[in-house]
């Protein structure tokens, strides 16, 4: 297509976009309703899914070295660990450490140990991370059977529960933003049709002049795509705002739950372009599919 071609196209959109007012309005208005709902429910989504990933990779199993064990039989028992099938890493944990680390976690309660610390009895331990968290009671299963283990936890009956919790919401979320984006769809592409309908008599000229379809279909391509960015402006700029005020209001009180949520930068650069690209993607597509039965003349 000639540079000439293409700009008379241009302004034949933005001319006619003008002539028909109203009807470019309701359009607009329902591409913005629409992916508002979106935009608002993908928010949700994405850091739902964040903070389950964040609680899975979280998930350990911890093998206890029987007292009695010597450091031969310690190095022998790791390398049992790391070749268990879907193990990840091992990591050594002494009993010092281990003593720490639950005397951070306490907080102010940790002079409850305060006595012991001099005759530690904790055991040695090794923290199992695998491959998938899923694999984590297997994993856990097979470690048992292994010499000089006196005991493994990785919060068994709470940690299944809490995978099939997990599973359960991202396939319910999924479900959820797929009908909306279809509802969304829907609503869109009817109400950009009412507009083309409206204007089926100008189609019918211009094809009877000898215009092309090709020729007819580019201002109502140009069209849609303006009419889908339009509508995108308005839920970009309220996802912004109200991921703002989540981020930094609500962010630093479940962080001190251990849960953190998407980096506002990355939720809103992602976020605004998606919408954007699916508010030019519907446009178009609406726009396009409605003059198609206009053009058998």
């Amino acid at each position: 297509m000639k540079l000439r071609t293409l700009q008379r196209h241009v302004k034949e959109s933005f001319k006619s976009l003008g002539r028909n007012g109203w009807m470019t309005f309701a359009s607009v208005s329902a591409v913005t309703v629409a992916l508002v709902l979106v935009g608002l429910f993908m928010m949700v989504l994405f850091n739902l899914n964040k903070i389950a990933g964040d609680i899975e990779s979280d998930v350990e199993v911890r093998v206890y070295v029987d007292q009695s064990a010597t450091k031969a039989d310690q190095t022998q028992l790791a390398s049992s660990l790391k070749q268990l099938k879907n193990v990840q890493s091992v990591t050594f944990q002494s009993k010092t450490q281990g003593l720490n680390s639950l005397m951070k976690s306490l907080g102010n309660d940790k002079n409850v140990f305060a006595d012991v610390k001099s005759d530690n009895p904790l055991p040695n331990a090794y923290i199992l991370k695998t491959k998938q968290p899923e694999q984590t009671a297997s994993v856990a299963s097979q470690a048992k059977t292994l010499p000089h283990v006196s005991d493994v936890r990785y919060g068994q009956g709470t940690v299944e529960k809490l995978f099939h919790v997990i599973n359960i919401a991202r396939n319910v979320g999924i479900v959820l933003i797929l009908g909306l984006l279809f509802t969304s769809v829907f609503l869109i592409a009817n109400t950009i049709k009412l507009t083309i309908v409206a204007r089926r008599r100008e189609i019918e000229i211009m094809k009877l002049v000898g215009a092309t379809n090709a020729f007819v279909r580019w201002p109502y391509f140009i069209e849609g795509l303006i009419m889908g960015v339009l509508g995108s402006v308005i839920p970009v700029f309220l996802v912004i705002v109200v991921y703002h005020f989540a981020y930094y209001n609500l962010g630093g009180n479940l962080s001190s739950m251990f849960i953190s949520l998407i980096p506002y930068q990355t939720m809103t650069t992602n976020l605004s372009l998606l919408l954007v690209g699916i508010g030019a993607v519907i446009g178009v597509w609406g726009s396009l599919s409605s003059i198609r039965k206009f053009l058998k003349i």
